[in-house]
């Protein structure tokens, strides 16, 4: 499983590096919002495309059943837990290392990647941002993180194991040590209703608000 994601992951970023380097864009701290989303399908892809093999290789050939993506009306508890995760959770378990050590941790640090990325959708590129952040972004790394290493790490070390490297794994390849604990505190939550509910649906919504919550926030902000 590890060999699987690591050669995808580096497949998919020299990928998504090469599109931006093509385009013109290496080295700029400004990338327009549809090179982003450009970038982004490089990147998400290949992990789709080789999770597709396999599934048709190890699974039963259905990606939906493999990967235990399926919804219920109950799934809507997500709209709430993200919104909480968002604007409490990480806040909370964020604070601590910003007292510690807040020349790493400060507020625009935590904050850079996300402001980046909605200053520079501008007019009507607001719709495709929130099309890759909100929608194909929490879809993707569900079906990733949760149905494929989550579940195999489940498999192989049990519930709890799985639950705590899955969510170091979520955490630490964003590669941006502001946001980890915060986003290692998430990953527990998208872990935790993976684990109870035993399908993507609910970790998949709470993922769509969190992430929904951070636009609506940056927007109403600015």
């Amino acid at each position: 499983m590890f060999a699987v994601w690591s050669l995808t992951y580096l497949f998919a970023n020299i990928c998504g590096s090469v599109v931006i380097a093509v385009l013109g864009y290496a080295g700029s701290d400004v990338v327009p919002t549809w090179v982003l989303a450009l970038s982004a399908l490089t990147l998400w892809g290949p992990y789709i495309g080789v999770l597709l093999w396999v599934s048709k290789r190890n699974g039963s050939g259905s990606f939906v059943q493999d990967f235990a993506i399926r919804f219920q009306a109950t799934d809507l508890w997500g709209i709430p837990l993200g919104l909480a995760s968002q604007l409490l959770l990480v806040v909370l378990v964020t604070l601590p290392f910003q007292w510690l050590f807040p020349s790493l941790f400060n507020k625009e640090a935590v904050e850079k990647r996300a402001n980046d990325l909605f200053d520079a959708a501008q007019g009507g590129w607001i719709v495709l941002l929130i099309v890759v952040v909100v929608i194909c972004a929490p879809l993707v790394e569900e079906i990733v993180y949760r149905g494929f290493i989550q579940h195999n790490l489940a498999v192989a070390y049990g519930a709890r194991i799985s639950l705590l490297l899955a969510s170091f794994w979520f955490a630490a390849v964003h590669l941006q040590l502001a946001e980890f604990p915060g986003l290692f505190a998430f990953a527990l939550v998208l872990g935790l209703c993976f684990s109870r509910t035993k399908r993507l649906g609910l970790s998949i919504v709470t993922h769509v608000s969190f992430n929904a919550t951070a636009l609506t926030v940056m927007a109403l902000t600015r």
